[in-house]
């Protein structure tokens, strides 16, 4: 089958790439043929970058280029950001460019909160009501998305989880990327922007160490461009007037998947205090490499842990240093947490499994019912 993705795509630095990038590399391991047409910035085998993120035409660049791979089905990471202005308003006219000639169109919607702006639901009605099929991450989304767009087929709607390789941890983590090999690592990871709420870890960690007294604070990421940089300077300046600076370490830079690796390997806890999120690469990372997880009570978070068993959920100041410290504190309770990630990636969530789940919605679009029972798939 052929099948082309619209997508953001490596190197450029988005979660979506990410995303993309796996998922694309576990269908063609299933023997599938994937073009993926990106933004400027992505490259790779069978990539072609023909728009950029503000083009007025973008709909017809994409869907141009993609056409003359005659693409059995069509599928469409979206993002609001992604897809030019006015909430990434251009997807709309692309994925209806695809209905006119007769091509299913999958829409993975990567960002559904329990809330959203009257513009983007806008935007959800319009994608809902021209998609072939639509895959959400969580259940409560497609709930959402059925409360607020009651027209909706429930059987449009999809739920497959955000997938997460099977890896092996890297070797002597805390001692390649430089930090005490004799200590526990606190480890908050990804781009600094208020949603992330790093600044609370920052400002509990002092109770932390009263109570671990060998635990050191990592913060691993960067800010994209001028996005956000008055939140960093707020948060280094937390940093730097914390009594316990001598214990937390930022590392700052380019995480490429080596590097960013490694530094999840050197984690003994994994702490998201997201304020708010649809679903999250990084706990699917840590899930991948085992790692204990504290997190927040938004989005998918508690769904997660609810299903994996792999950490603790707070819904206070107080629970976060508890939970961050009975995960450092206790050994057996953090390998168990850690076998139970590892478990819930290889039977649930592997790419592999996450790519036959996509694999069957896009055979099941692909059907011809004058055929079907004669059918024979080449892969």
């Amino acid at each position: 089958m052929r099948i082309g993705f619209i997508s953001t795509y490596p190197p450029i630095e988005c979660g979506i790439a990410t995303y993309s990038k796996f998922l694309t590399d576990a269908l063609r391991d299933l023997r599938q043929d994937v073009y993926v047409v990106s933004h400027f910035g992505g490259s790779g085998p069978q990539v072609f970058p023909v728009f950029d993120y503000e083009d007025n035409d973008l709909a017809e660049k994409a869907f141009s280029t993609m056409m003359r791979f005659s693409p059995d089905l069509v599928h469409i990471q979206h993002e609001f950001g992604l897809f030019g202005k006015h909430y990434g308003l251009q997807v709309v006219p692309l994925i209806t460019l695809f209905k006119m000639n007769r091509v299913p169109v999958v829409t993975t919607l990567h960002t559904v909160y329990y809330e959203m702006k009257e513009e983007q639901n806008i935007v959800l009605s319009n994608i809902l009501h021209n998609s072939s099929a639509v895959i959400v991450h969580e259940g409560y989304q497609k709930d959402y998305l059925l409360k607020n767009f009651p027209a909706t087929n429930p059987d449009l709607i999809h739920v497959i989880e955000h997938g997460a390789r099977e890896v092996a941890p890297v070797p002597n983590a805390k001692a390649r990327i430089g930090l005490p090999t004799d200590k526990k690592v606190v480890l908050m990871i990804g781009y600094f922007r208020p949603s992330k709420n790093f600044e609370l870890i920052v400002d509990l960690f002092p109770e932390i160490v009263k109570r671990v007294p060998d635990a050191i604070l990592v913060l691993a990421g960067k800010v994209r461009g001028y996005e956000y940089r008055d939140y960093r300077t707020m948060l280094f300046k937390k940093i730097e007037n914390s009594p316990v600076k001598d214990r937390i370490f930022v590392i700052r830079g380019q995480l490429e998947q080596e590097v960013f690796d490694t530094i999840l390997s050197a984690a003994d806890v994994v702490v998201l205090p997201y304020k708010i999120n649809s679903q999250s690469g990084i706990l699917a990372h840590s899930l991948a490499f085992g790692k204990p997880l504290v997190v927040s009570n938004s989005g998918s978070m508690q769904h997660i842990m609810k299903r994996a068993e792999c950490g603790l959920v707070s819904n206070s100041e107080k629970d976060y240093i508890q939970n961050i410290t009975t995960i450092l504190n206790d050994e057996s309770l953090a390998r168990k947490f850690s076998g139970n990630a590892l478990k819930y990636v290889r039977e649930v969530i592997s790419w592999k499994k996450v790519a036959e789940r996509h694999l069957k919605i896009y055979q099941d679009l692909s059907k011809d019912p004058l055929l079907e029972e004669r059918t024979i798939w080449i892969e």
